[in-house]
């Protein structure tokens, strides 16, 4: 297989929760060994929690007659971001007889809550049911390992296989067309009605994700959930609109550009630049021609590891966020857990730390592994990132060319904890901030603003009662940030932490 099939989170077994694992003969075959007919039937689906996206629970036996596709996925995993695409082209391919059920399946503690799935639910535009199991009962009793995972079972109920990682499409459709053709008799191709919800109308703020200031005092926002950038005064009000609105991958004048889920921006010789993840891709916007262009990607995911494609460009992976230090820009490649590099006067983007493994490991900038890094910001020419799935705070010295941990564990060590950097824990923690010797950290899946005090090597909480906040900025002696899930922009007061709303009004 491709590389980028193969992407995919495995989860320790030493570290598995919930219910005895009892994983059933069977169902853990690759796709590639499966015989359609299957010979296990398929564990019930009960978590003992709730259905989301529908309005009741639903069994195995409702679906007779159809093939079924279980999704086991996480809302913080990128590759299970990166699946979504697959699963709506064969939702669309097969809707006469695929029901396509996610199984969530969380990592973090934040990830077992309705509400914050719901919201994942919205931000992903996902159409289909979605059961909470938060305690990993089913996880278990279909023998899974690695976020994402999806399995297919045969309209008779049977178990025929599972694929982990992404590459879903190419790998599962075959087999869908072909169980379309052996069981075109017993094939229900009656349309469900699961009455998901229906998508709101857009807000003007829709999850609301990165900032950056100006020179002049305004305040740029990454309008994620609206597909657009905004730029915002200091009272708030829309001065500029950047981009249509409309989820897509089209260059020209601001009203005319695309985006799809945009995220970290740059300011660099008057011109915007704008991490476009879900397009994998670096759009350049030019702020007195009021035009967008493409500079680096291509809309593909691109994979590299170890050795691959040293000194010559690639293209970025899901790009979350941007900082610009001297002639280069620096881009948190949060799909494949590394930083790259922008040469500001070519345009063209390069490896430049991380090996593309999914660990937290120090050392030299080709040794050192990231876990989808997801903030920049600097101090002088040392990088901090906000390592999100390893809940850490990461330093890249660019003159040492060294990567080191001043706080965080590993994947599985997170929580919410203050005080000495040996004990303090974050929660995929996705923004970073550097004021004189503190680090501002967007503790996003605790809802928290935290400070990680650098002279006295401590941690504590400055404010809370956010929620996701992913991204904080400095500005005019306040503390800009976002409050993604809430739809809100906040100015947090540094001393005290009292938040006050920006009202964003046209």
């Amino acid at each position: 297989m491709p590389a980028a099939t193969q992407r995919a989170f495995f989860i320790p077994p030493q570290k598995q929760t919930g219910a005895q694992a009892v994983t059933v003969v069977g169902l853990n075959r690759k796709l590639n060994e499966i015989m359609l007919t299957g010979h296990v039937n398929a564990p019930e689906l009960y978590t003992g929690f709730d259905w989301l996206n529908t309005s009741r629970n639903w069994s195995i036996k409702d679906f007779r007659g159809k093939i079924v596709l279980l999704d086991f996925w996480t809302f913080g995993c990128i590759n299970c971001q990166h699946i979504v695409p697959d699963l709506k082209r064969l939702e669309e391919e097969f809707a006469d007889v695929l029901v396509v059920i996610g199984v969530h399946s969380a990592k973090f503690d934040a990830e077992k809550q309705n509400e914050t799935i719901q919201q994942a639910i919205r931000k992903f535009g996902i159409t289909h049911p979605v059961v909470n199991d938060a305690s990993y009962r089913l996880w278990n009793e279909y023998g899974i390992r690695a976020w994402p995972t999806v399995v297919l079972i045969n309209p008779n109920g049977k178990v025929v296989g599972q694929h982990a990682g992404e590459g879903v499409y190419q790998t599962v459709q075959p087999y869908i067309q072909q169980m379309e053709a052996e069981f075109a008799g017993e094939l229900n191709r009656e349309p469900i009605d699961f009455k998901a919800e229906q998508r709101q109308e857009q807000a003007l703020l829709s999850f609301p994700s990165k900032l950056i200031p100006d020179s002049e005092g305004n305040v740029y926002v990454s309008d994620s959930g609206n597909n657009r950038i905004l730029k915002l005064s200091p009272e708030g009000r829309v001065l500029e609109t950047i981009g249509s609105g409309a989820e897509g991958f089209a260059d020209g004048s601001y009203a005319e550009a695309s985006f799809y889920e945009p995220h970290g921006m740059a300011l660099h010789n008057g011109s915007l630049y704008i991490a476009d993840a879900k397009n994998n891709a670096i759009r350049k916007a030019d702020l007195s021609q009021r035009q967008v262009r493409t500079v680096a990607g291509t809309g593909e995911l691109s994979y590299y590891f170890k050795d691959d494609q040293l000194e010559v460009p690639v293209n970025p992976n899901s790009p979350w966020d941007l900082l610009v230090l001297g002639d280069n820009l620096y881009i948190a490649s949060a799909g494949n857990h590394q930083i790259l590099r922008m040469d500001l006067g070519t345009e063209k983007v390069y490896r430049f730390a991380g090996s593309g493994r999914e660990a937290l490991t120090d050392g030299p900038l080709a040794e050192a592994a990231f876990n989808q890094p997801s903030g920049l910001a600097n101090n002088g020419s040392v990088l901090y990132i906000a390592d999100a799935e390893a809940s850490a705070i990461r330093t890249l010295n660019l003159d040492t060319g060294m990567v080191l941990t001043p706080l965080g564990r590993g994947l599985f060590d997170f929580g919410d904890v203050d005080g000495h950097v040996d004990d303090a824990l974050l929660q995929h923690c996705v923004g970073a901030e550097i004021i004189d010797s503190d680090v501002y950290i967007a503790d996003t899946y605790n809802g928290k603003i935290k400070v990680l005090d650098l002279s006295r090597l401590r941690v504590r909480t400055l404010t809370n009662g956010l929620r996701e906040p992913n991204d904080l900025i400095f500005l005019n002696g306040k503390l800009w940030v976002t409050s993604t899930n809430s739809h809100q922009l906040f100015k947090v007061d540094m001393h005290t932490g009292e938040k006050e709303e920006v009202v964003v009004q046209f």
